[in-house]
């Protein structure tokens, strides 16, 4: 099967610096691929480059199977050749247009005729549900209705690949979960495939196929979200992924050491030495182990967010509300080895 997108050893520079740096990926047929990062990470540098708005310094870049960028060929596709559509953070919606208009842009850009444009235009509302505010003026939209408009008008051409640019953090946090679900289910009964650009794990590990975490213009890791979320394997990965427990350890024969002598099991075949175990807090198993004074109790809705204290090592845990759990009590704790990653940069 021919993939989507293939992007391979890409690079684009600015001056000295490298803002994207020997990336390479595949995005498969009708599969949902997230660009995962802090600011500055690359990952929108990346996706502007595969829609042709990037001019790359070097590697090659193939959609459906064509070339559409490719440094040593000097082949340079333009954007509007490329088969796809974007997805801006903006939403790009034209104040002075309704919203069948804003809809129907692109086949004015192309020069399709309206016969054939305005039922596809139609179609696209009615899936983002929106065929009731055809001819509103998108200037009397919500923010969620404009980012509806901006994902009709990327479906409407019936393009099978497209680009989203952060489309969801300019919207509150009940509407950007609402909109989560509604372009997941949009995305599985359209079958396009979808290169994803997010700052946010949550968004990432709910939409995702496959994740590409990326720092300082390079992969750091990729893999399925459970991958990700049950084996970081660098301090960044884990830090980003929001595994709560980083803590410094020398690591042998299946033990990691840590700075108060406490001995925690390891599933580990790397060489011994120096090296950082993480844990989320959810993996601590309280009431028996080796003991630690609690600092700190944090109400969470359903559980507690403990922190313990074991001489130099903090560690947080979570637990359901009982009674024993209170700032200055001692408890025992432990962490199984299936739980306990080793990192190593």
């Amino acid at each position: 099967m021919t993939d989507a997108v293939r992007v391979e050893e890409l690079v684009v520079t600015y001056g000295p610096v490298a803002a994207v740096d020997r990336v390479s990926f595949q995005v498969r047929e009708a599969e949902h691929l997230t660009l995962l990062g802090p600011s500055g990470c690359g990952k929108t540098t990346t996706l502007r480059a595969v829609a042709g708005l990037e001019r790359p310094s070097g590697g090659r870049i193939a959609i459906g199977g064509a070339s559409v960028f490719d440094g040593a060929r000097r082949i340079d596709v333009p954007p509007e050749a490329r088969g796809l559509s974007m997805v801006f953070q903006s939403y790009a919606i034209w104040p002075h247009m309704s919203v069948a208009e804003n809809v129907a842009f692109p086949f004015r850009a192309r020069g399709v005729a309206n016969s054939v444009a305005r039922p596809a235009v139609a179609r696209a509302l009615a899936l983002v549900d929106l065929a009731a505010y055809a001819d509103r003026s998108a200037t009397m939209l919500s923010g969620g209705q404009q980012q509806r408009v901006a994902l009709a008008r990327a479906i409407a051409f019936g393009t099978r690949l497209v680009l989203f640019d952060e489309p969801l953090s300019n919207l509150d946090a009940q509407l950007r979960l609402q909109m989560r679900e509604e372009l997941a289910d949009l995305r599985r009964r359209l079958g396009f495939a979808a290169i994803y650009v997010t700052h946010d794990q949550d968004e990432a590990f709910s939409l995702s196929d496959r994740i590409v975490l990326m720092r300082g213009g390079r992969i750091e890791q990729q893999g399925t979200p459970s991958d990700l979320h049950a084996a970081p394997r660098t301090r960044f990965a884990a830090a980003f992924l929001g595994v709560r427990n980083i803590i410094d350890a020398d690591i042998a024969h299946g033990h990691a050491t840590l700075a108060n002598g406490l001995l925690l099991p390891v599933r580990d075949d790397g060489p011994p030495g120096p090296a950082a175990i993480a844990f989320r807090p959810g993996a601590v198993v309280l009431g028996r182990g080796t003991p630690a004074t609690i600092e700190r109790v944090l109400f969470a809705g359903d559980q507690l967010q403990l922190l313990l204290r074991a001489g130099p090592v903090d560690v947080i845990a979570y637990a359901r509300p009982q009674s024993g759990l209170e700032e200055g009590t001692t408890i025992m704790w432990h962490v199984a080895a299936g739980d306990c990653r080793v990192l190593r940069e």
